[in-house]
């Protein structure tokens, strides 16, 4: 199993503006405020945080197969 990892660039859907990020492992995020344009951004449907939905890379629990929070 490769490593997990624990940064991921949230993208912004309304502005596009691009965050690295440092991921929870012990919660999700279920809300992100973009730091551009103040939108508050929440996992799309079926997905279990902000980083499934706008990031680079899934959450950590995702990464390894597990069920997320």
């Amino acid at each position: 199993m490769a490593d997990v990892q624990l940064q991921s660039v949230i993208t912004c859907p309304d502005c596009g503006f691009a965050r690295t990020e440092n991921m929870p492992t012990d919660a999700c995020q279920w809300f992100y405020e973009c730091e551009s344009c103040h939108t508050l951004l929440k996992p799309d449907p079926g997905d279990c945080c902000v980083f499934c939905s706008f990031g680079s890379v899934a959450c950590p629990p995702v990464q390894q197969g597990k069920a997320c929070c």
